[in-house]
């Protein structure tokens, strides 16, 4: 075991699980292995839910509220569950790799219709044992069945966004152990962001969800692709994780178009509340930013 890590092996693939969102994924060698910032994403298609457990799905208990406030889980005090993300919503996990986006979502919520998709046949093997649905084996869109067009109500893609002018600067361990199709999103980093954009508007349900991990620098092109496709666009980001992921809404679900915000996020475990004015969550540690985009 300490040679192979000497000789750059991920840890991941060596031991042959990642940690994930409190859940233990198989990871495979060759297989892309699930990165931490990516719980971001998994937290925001959560919070869509418009309520239940917005933490991780391996750990289920939400936090504290802060003293002297009333709390915003759990009672009548909850935000209505949109109907796109009721238990039973129907849940896509794009270029899936090890299934960790797809295992998450159908752990932490009930009765979701999970299915995920990857290119590599390798990253395909893997998934099956992770994600309790259906995983497929093709690109993007084209194996999915035709049933659920117009009925996902969060598709999540965990796309490559690494432009490929800067592949070589990622670590070894990434450039060597894991497939070049996992990574390299093209000249400037959007060119499979593009795709499930410009196909995202064919699978949602009115009101249903696209979210996407970018980089800060990439956001604005990627709200752009999301906005050609008749999608509107907010980004969230982690301060902590250095995390960014953009979410799109289809237009037409019951409450309407979103504003278009930027929300930052100081602290891995917060969650937007239902008040516009920022509040400590579940710490000292914890504070968090909100703005309207200009």
């Amino acid at each position: 075991m300490v040679a192979r890590r000497a000789a750059g092996l991920p840890l991941e693939q060596i031991l042959g699980w990642a940690e994930f969102c409190g859940l233990r994924i198989a990871v495979d060698p060759g297989v892309f292995v699930p990165r931490r910032r990516t719980e971001f994403l998994v937290q925001q298609a959560l919070l869509i839910r418009g309520g239940g457990s917005a933490g991780y799905p391996g750990r289920k208990s939400l936090p504290p509220d802060p003293p002297g406030e009333p709390p915003d889980h759990g009672g009548p005090a909850r935000p209505p569950v949109a109907p796109w993300a009721r238990p039973g919503v129907i849940v896509v996990d794009l270029c899936c790799g090890a299934g960790a986006i797809g295992a998450a979502l159908a752990a932490a919520i009930d009765q979701a219709e999970v299915h995920a998709v990857d290119l590599d046949p390798a990253a395909v093997r893997c998934a099956r044992r992770n994600v309790p649905g259906q995983v497929y084996q093709g690109d993007l869109y084209q194996p999915l069945p035709a049933r659920l067009r117009g009925l996902v109500g969060i598709l999540a893609a965990n796309v490559p966004y690494v432009p490929t002018g800067e592949i070589g600067f990622l670590p070894p361990e990434a450039r060597a152990h894991e497939p070049l199709v996992a990574l390299d999103g093209g000249p400037d980093g959007l060119d499979v962001l593009r795709r499930v954009a410009a196909g995202a508007p064919g699978w949602l349900a009115p009101g249903g969800r696209l979210l996407i991990e970018t980089s800060d620098r990439q956001a604005p092109l990627a709200a752009a692709a999301f906005a050609a496709s008749g999608l509107t666009a907010r980004t969230a980001t982690s301060v902590d994780l250095n995390a960014t992921v953009l979410i799109g809404t289809l237009p037409g679900g019951p409450l309407g178009p979103e504003a278009t915000l930027h929300i930052t996020y100081h602290e891995a475990h917060d969650r937007p509340r239902p008040a516009r004015t920022p509040r400590c969550w579940g710490g000292e540690r914890s504070r968090r930013t909100r703005r309207l985009r200009a």
